[in-house]
């Protein structure tokens, strides 16, 4: 799909047309990445895990000590997907919010006015169950406290990047020897019928998706286990798979190493298009439409 710019944005405030939208260039967020930011997926129009979304987002506003006063989210981002004329559409609401503008100093300025950008996106969301990707492996250089949705992305980009020069959908990272998530996933694994994914904690961002995706699992007689998976038990896994807000459930054919290709088969495995089948069930109870 080809990347656009929203019709309307709202910032502090108003909504107006991307090319009337600016910040100062005093603005926390310009100088030194000091924001958080979330998304959220809608299909037909219809909000999916907007309860989750929102308390990640306010997660990450404590994690970082970022003030903002905006409690009506809710109905900025329904107003988000009117403005952007997605009603019947699916697609995404992107939510930034940074400390806002102050003189440039390291610590956190004693007063300030938060910056507050929100916007709705066409985003493919169908057909993601077909989906069979290779990908890249690489080290995690990524900062410590993976589990804020900071706006200081360098270290994914650089990885997302690299994935994507080199024809790969995704890099998929490791960290003292385990497997994190991706530059912009999370990150399952399934062995003798038992799904694996790194539990929560600073080195990776609690997933909705991928929180989902346990409670689908536990309702449905699926074992799962919160575990680091040391590259050393690889060649055990059967199938491997990602999961994100876009993302949804896709499935890992390849994982591209310096050294080597693992590959796990020529179609996508039996707990990976079951799983699939459940998001899609889920997806359409909550909201009510068929996707």
């Amino acid at each position: 799909m080809k990347l656009n710019y929203p019709k309307k944005v709202y910032l502090n405030g108003a909504w107006i047309h991307p090319e009337e939208a600016k910040i100062s260039v005093f603005d926390r967020g310009f100088l030194f990445g000091d924001g958080i930011y979330e998304v959220i997926p809608f299909y037909k129009g219809k909000l999916f895990l907007l309860t989750e979304h929102l308390d990640r987002l306010r997660y990450s506003l404590k994690e970082v000590e970022l003030k903002c006063g905006i409690t009506n989210f809710e109905a900025l981002i329904s107003k988000s997907i009117e403005e952007a004329e997605l009603e019947k559409e699916d697609g995404a609401i992107y939510i930034q919010i940074t400390r806002g503008m102050a003189p440039r100093t390291h610590h956190f300025p004693e007063n300030y006015q938060a910056t507050v950008l929100m916007y709705a996106y066409k985003a493919k969301l169908d057909n993601f169950q077909y989906k069979f990707i290779d990908t890249l492996v690489s080290t995690d250089l990524r900062w410590h406290r993976c589990d804020i949705k900071s706006v200081s992305l360098m270290a994914n980009i650089l990885a997302n990047t690299e994935a994507k020069k080199e024809g790969f959908a995704e890099n998929i990272m490791i960290r003292d020897g385990c497997f994190t998530e991706g530059s912009h996933s999370s990150l399952f694994f399934v062995k003798n019928e038992t799904v694996y994914t790194h539990p929560n904690g600073p080195f990776i961002l609690p997933g909705i998706t991928r929180n989902l995706l346990i409670k689908l699992c536990k309702a449905n007689n699926i074992e799962v286990v919160e575990r680091a998976l040391p590259v050393s038990e690889l060649d055990m896994a059967t199938e491997v798979f990602i999961t994100g807000t876009t993302t949804q459930i896709t499935a890992i054919k390849n994982l591209h190493f310096p050294d080597k290709i693992l590959n796990f088969g020529e179609e996508i495995g039996k707990i990976t298009k079951k799983l699939q089948g459940l998001f899609i069930d889920e997806v359409e109870k909550q909201i009510g439409v068929k996707i």
